[in-house]
């Protein structure tokens, strides 16, 4: 336990080292300690799971409920530059103090059972909201969905963006592996939406077995009249529609209005996900992307933002990460390759990056040092209408942010 008013920075640094792995799936732990904590819930709680598309699905649906007049808690993770991007209340960050609060009393309900860092920050995010008088909160799903942390909680409704390979370790080497493991946020007569076109077969099975009300894209609900989001990319519209499907079947009557909608989504930005910043003539291009799904997405953007220029790529990845199934999207619009390693333990050393890149997709690699080097090198070998594109993680995406000096979307 760390003294009082210890600051935000040190409970983080201490949170690192309280359990022994990072990542720990199971509920029996989380549940012990959040049947200890005084929480008062809203009406809605919403889970959001899925491969990808979590984050942009969170931010269209704070926006809407916000632009109804509701107040919401937004939990997700990761962040991009700062903790305090984890947990937002009525759209804005909590403070340092709010956190360290938090923690102080996720801390006095743990009697000693050990709790990893997603699962310590996702009790605090809760002891935020309920302190806070909202009417929904909003919760990411770290990964997977039955044995993650946010699943502590009984959602009102939820929704599953996609399905793909993605953490494999931990979830499953097949596609309807990996969705049993995200249907399990379904719970008995609760709304429950399916946002892409390709069901598997695990989710209507899931949602037979415990008696969801399983809401399906082109049976249920459609794209049809859904204006583009502000966020980019085609596909986007497809998050937006299953969103809107999601708070229809909630009940929540005042996001049905077309006029709110059509003022709200094209509206929407998400920090990291398909920005666009042009600097000195040139275009830089950041998306969290990393994994195959969702470089396929990253190459609809880029379909939409043809560039008269060469595209030079800096890329950091984890090393569980699948490097040839990025790579192979992405190789007809990358001109050049720079490789790094992201800023993580578990990064990928950029030399290997780097082979795997250049085997995959048959364009020269560069090893970069350091990203203040491969930053220096894109800017160097770049001109009027080019373009740099960062991807690959969360963990280069932030950095990157911070070094060009980048305001938030």
């Amino acid at each position: 336990m760390l003294p009082t008013g210890a600051p935000l920075s040190e409970w983080l640094t201490w949170l690192e080292k309280l359990h022994p792995a990072e990542i720990e799936l199971g509920l029996e732990r989380v549940r012990k300690v959040l049947d200890r904590l005084p929480l008062q819930r809203p009406n809605h709680v919403f889970l959001v799971a899925g491969t990808n598309g979590k984050g942009s699905c969170v931010a269209m649906m704070d926006a809407l409920l916000r632009a109804a007049e509701l107040r919401t808690g937004v939990y997700t993770s990761p962040h991009i530059i700062d903790y305090n991007e984890r947990i937002a209340v009525d759209g804005h960050y909590a403070s340092d103090s709010e956190i360290v609060a938090a923690f102080e009393t996720v801390e006095a309900a743990r009697h000693g059972i050990p709790l990893t860092y997603f699962e310590y920050g996702t009790l605090a995010a809760l002891v935020v909201f309920s302190a806070a008088d909202l009417n929904a909160w909003i919760l990411e799903v770290g990964m997977g969905g039955r044995l993650d942390a946010t699943n502590a909680i009984d959602p009102s409704a939820a929704l599953i963006t996609n399905v793909a390979l993605d953490h494999c370790d931990w979830l499953g080497e097949d596609v309807e592996t990996i969705a049993a493991e995200k249907a399990g946020v379904m719970r008995r007569d609760i709304p429950v939406v399916f946002g892409d076109a390709d069901v598997p077969q695990a989710v209507v099975a899931q949602a037979d077995k415990v008696g969801a009300k399983l809401l399906l894209r082109g049976r249920d609900f459609t794209l049809e009249g859904v204006p583009q989001p502000g966020l980019g990319g085609d596909f986007q519209v497809g998050n937006a529609a299953a969103v809107l499907a999601l708070l229809d079947a909630s009940g929540i009557v005042a996001v049905r209005d077309p006029e709110l909608i059509a003022r709200v989504l094209p509206r929407v930005r998400l920090t990291g996900r398909g920005q666009c910043i042009e600097q000195d003539g040139v275009e830089w291009l950041l998306d969290v992307a990393h994994n195959p799904a969702a470089a396929e997405a990253l190459t609809n953007l880029l379909d939409n933002r043809r560039s008269s220029g060469a595209t030079t790529a800096i890329v950091g990845m984890l090393d569980d990460k699948d490097v040839e199934g990025m790579a192979k999207p992405l190789s007809k619009y990358v001109d050049s390759w720079i490789a790094v390693t992201a800023d993580s333990h578990r990064a990928l050393p950029a030399a290997e990056l780097a082979r795997r890149l250049a085997n995959a997709s048959d364009r020269p690699c560069l090893v970069a040092d350091s990203l203040e080097e491969a930053l220096e090198s894109a800017r160097r070998q770049s001109g009027n209408n080019d373009r740099i594109l960062i991807t690959g993680s969360f963990y280069l995406v932030g950095p990157v942010l911070q070094q060009i000096g980048a305001d938030n979307p």
